[in-house]
């Protein structure tokens, strides 16, 4: 379990194929406090760490987490949030996040503020993905509020310290981005399709 609050980034320093499954050697400040067997937050998926090494560490994703996220379009060179799970009896800062991505949306526009951004995100809607006007999002594993969700396309406003410490300060229009939806919207859904 996760809470969506970003602690860091790390860099994408390796990627090695293995059969259907990729193995990302990933640097980070944050590698001297993980172990193997850790699970951490990549951009919202979580991922169970295999190998640490000095400032970095390594991490593997299965197809089905390639394909139901944005991790196989990822290069090297490229950023990813990063996030510990949380401990029990921690503060719950941002919202209960699962680190299992629903799926993958596009950004389509960002919208300088004057001192914020707003990013403007398209993506396939379902039963159980559901968004209300400020309700929770994960976007790429940072918690966020729900600004306009009208039909296949929802905004996030992002603040300067969350601009500075994530991974929205590369995103650009095009990118894609991984989407884990509300828990407790996706299990209300669930039990109310039930009793249709």
């Amino acid at each position: 379990m996760f809470t969506g609050i970003i602690e860091t980034i790390g860099k994408i320093e390796k990627i090695e194929a293995e059969g259907s499954n990729v193995h990302f050697t990933i640097s980070t400040p944050l590698s001297q406090q993980l172990h193997i067997d850790q699970s951490v937050a990549h951009n919202g998926v979580c991922l169970t760490i295999v190998e640490v090494g000095d400032g970095q560490y390594k991490v593997t994703a299965i197809e089905e987490t390639l394909q139901r996220s944005n991790l196989g379009h990822l290069r090297a060179g490229d950023h990813v949030n990063l996030e510990r799970a949380m401990q029990l009896g921690a503060r719950l800062d941002g919202h209960m996040v699962q680190g299992h991505v629903d799926g993958i949306g596009t950004c389509l526009q960002i919208i300088d503020l004057n001192g914020s951004w707003l990013y403007r995100f398209r993506y396939t809607p379902g039963p159980e993905h559901i968004l209300v006007d400020k309700g929770s999002v994960c976007v790429n594993g940072t918690s966020l509020t729900v600004v306009n969700p009208v039909n296949d396309t929802f905004e996030v406003a992002i603040i300067p310290y969350t601009y500075e410490h994530t991974v929205f300060r590369f995103l650009k229009p095009g990118d894609k981005v991984n989407l884990e939806f509300d828990i407790i919207g996706k299990y209300i859904a669930k039990y109310a399709s039930m009793y249709k």
